[in-house]
């Protein structure tokens, strides 16, 4: 029953952000003044206009949109003249790459970090791992681009500034990008585990001979996952929106750049087409997240 509700709460987000992204994306001005020469006549304007279905009431605009959309015709790019929905499938995948071993990689290391840091709370370790996680998750993403950039591609000039290759065109984006992940997943498993840490069943385990190892990483730390996986949703959620700032800085083709360069080409129908693809995405996201409160935590599933 969760489900179904879970499922018509999505339709109705996706329903409002459709109606949303259509007329605000209007809002950034006259396609026709980009597409155009600067000398363009009225009626050539006009004639852009009627072409491309602009003449037409905004709320007309729409309508035609959505019966399009249940045909599967999500519009074509003005700028490159074909399917705005291939466009967006284009990208998503190489965003959702990145985003992909960005997380797994700072859950990994949120994981040992923060059990590390609880296992002696207020030792030295705990304070190191506090200090690093802090300043992770509070550095701005542009900043620390920048200044990797400048530092490891510009003056040692062993790690390229941008575009797409091997592993090493992989460490400065994924750095960038999962500093702030794993600065907040690391303080979620420290707290959570220092609960755990403290239970009865962990007591118990110890008592009956369990190597610390095994007490830490196996009895407490699959009793603190909910948390977890919680904020990993949320995280997931906001690095499958495109990573706007690091596919830009390094030159990543994906969606996040590819949504900019339509806003501000005035690309209507690549705007709508990329923000519905990861809206679908991060709704699906959501309820997979669902999905696995009730294969960790038994009482989630009956409830």
């Amino acid at each position: 029953m969760a489900i179904f509700r879970r499922s018509f709460l999505t339709l109705v987000s996706l329903l409002v952000l459709l109606i949303l992204v259509f007329f605000l994306s209007r809002l950034t001005g006259d396609p026709s003044y980009l597409f155009l020469p600067v000398n363009a006549t009225p009626e050539a304007r006009a004639a852009f206009a009627q072409a491309n279905g602009f003449d037409q009431p905004l709320v007309t605009q729409f309508i035609t949109y959505v019966q399009n959309m249940l045909t599967g015709d999500f519009g074509t790019s003005l700028r490159q003249q074909r399917p705005a929905i291939d466009i967006a499938l284009e990208a998503f995948p190489i965003t959702l790459k990145l985003a992909g071993v960005t997380l797994a990689i700072a859950i990994a290391g949120a994981l040992v970090m923060g059990s590390l840091a609880a296992w002696k709370p207020r030792g030295l370790v705990d304070r190191t791992v506090g200090l690093t996680s802090l300043a992770g998750a509070s550095a701005p993403d542009f900043w620390v681009a920048i200044t990797l950039v400048l530092i490891f591609s510009v003056s040692l000039g062993i790690l390229p500034t941008s575009g797409m290759g091997g592993i090493a065109y992989w460490i400065l984006p994924v750095i960038v990008l999962g500093l702030r992940p794993f600065g907040l997943l690391v303080q979620v498993v420290r707290g959570a585990m220092i609960a755990a840490l403290s239970s009865p069943y962990v007591k118990t385990a110890r008592a009956k001979g369990a190597s610390e190892t095994r007490v830490i990483f196996v009895h407490a730390l699959r009793n603190s996952m909910l948390p977890v996986i919680t904020v990993a949703g949320d995280i997931a959620a906001s690095l499958m929106n495109g990573a706007v700032i690091v596919e830009t800085i390094f030159g990543w083709p994906g969606i996040g750049g590819v949504m900019i360069n339509a806003i501000l080409q005035r690309d209507f129908a690549v705007i709508q087409a990329t923000i519905l693809v990861t809206a679908i995405a991060i709704l699906i996201l959501n309820i997979v997240v669902d999905l696995l409160y009730g294969v960790l935590d038994p009482r989630v599933r009956a409830a």
